[in-house]
């Protein structure tokens, strides 16, 4: 199948969507990829739905404004389709949509991605798998990370010796570690980007920490770190699972902008080497892929405090659409039955399929 898939991620930064040849076992090509920026209102109407949906909980009625960041999700993903079909003339044959993540709450079987898949199918007159998560969450899973089974596909085509660890520095940060045979595990590591990106922006200085100059300004404060590092959740073994916004920045607030960016940029990296101490064997190298991996400062405190690491372009992949590329894997594994999601991934009991497939509908 010739298969696009989306996502739109935790940095509400716009639409990536890739196209990928696949039976959802194999991948046989790659092919054209874009990134649709969101404009300033679009943007701002899909923050304003991410701080209701924190407001809201999940408890009663349907906060107001996930009706307009549906349909800023809906029009930029028809406008990034349009995009990425032009540039080959070629069609597709299934879609994968993720939607836009605005909660999640695992221990309560809860995650809510906004977007209406229908009216994607019937926009764009092709099959959309959407809801990828909640066959998983219904079974006891996290219903996160969704990616490792598309990584260890990576890993088989580039035949990357075992065990490996793709590294995923996004708002939040995961990784997914592919051992021998069958052998996977998989967790959020915790905050990526997401941290320094809100201190930027609560501060008016810009929407992230480019080339991480900020960071690289600053000292990390350890004291900090402590209490960051504190949260019972880095002493957990996976699977586990975080949101975005389950840690703040009040422990930074008194700092400068300098020693609050080099105390975010070492918690995110510290919070990676204390998972890299969870995983069933030391990985013999690090792919990285996701926004971090162009924060300088960032990825050279990762190489002193986890070792040796490769961006995951210079092994010939698409670190940027990595995600995007998953989702239309799984939508390809969805139509055919496969599992998505995996005891070692999720904490699902057993190996579960996912995702519901919609139709386009006829105008008439």
């Amino acid at each position: 199948m010739r298969v696009l898939g989306y996502m739109s991620g935790t940095s509400l930064d716009g639409v990536d969507a890739a196209i990928l040849e696949t039976d959802g076992e194999r991948i046989d090509a790659f092919g054209p990829a874009t990134l649709l920026s969101f404009g300033a209102a679009e943007r701002a109407a899909v923050i304003r739905a991410t701080e209701d949906a924190l407001r809201w909980d999940g408890i009663g009625a349907r906060p107001a404004s996930f009706a307009a960041a549906e349909a800023v999700i809906l029009d930029t993903h028809v406008r990034a389709a349009r995009a990425v079909l032009a540039e080959d003339g070629g069609a597709i044959d299934l879609i994968g949509f993720h939607g836009q993540t605005v909660l999640h709450r695992p221990e309560r079987r809860l995650t809510v991605q906004l977007g209406d898949p229908a009216a994607l199918a019937s926009a764009l007159g092709v099959p959309v798998v959407a809801d990828m998560r909640q066959a998983d969450l219904a079974a006891g899973g996290q219903g996160a990370p969704l990616v490792p089974i598309y990584h260890r596909a990576l890993a088989d085509r580039l035949a990357l010796p075992r065990p490996i660890a793709f590294l995923n520095i996004g708002g939040v940060a995961n990784l997914s570690w592919i051992g021998a045979g069958e052998g996977m595990a998989a967790f959020d590591t915790g905050p990526g980007n997401g941290m320094i990106d809100l201190l930027l922006q609560s501060r008016g200085a810009g929407r992230y920490d480019e080339d991480g100059r900020l960071g690289a300004a600053g000292r990390a404060h350890q004291a900090i770190l402590d209490v960051y590092l504190r949260a019972p959740y880095f002493r957990q073994s996976g699977p586990k699972s975080l949101d975005r916004y389950d840690f703040t920045l009040a422990a930074v607030e008194s700092l400068s902008l300098e020693d609050a960016a080099a105390t975010l940029t070492a918690f995110a990296i510290e919070a990676i080497r204390c998972a890299a101490d969870l995983l069933p064997a030391p990985p013999g190298e690090w792919i990285v892929c996701g926004g971090g991996v162009h924060n300088p400062t960032l990825m050279q405190l990762l190489g002193e405090r986890v070792g040796t690491w490769r961006a995951a372009d210079d092994c010939g992949l698409r670190g940027d659409f990595i995600e995007a590329e998953a989702m239309a894997y799984l939508a390809a594994r969805s139509v055919r039955g496969l599992p998505l999601t995996f005891p070692a991934t999720t904490g699902v009991p057993h190996p579960i399929p996912g995702g519901r497939i919609f139709h386009p509908q006829s105008a008439g």
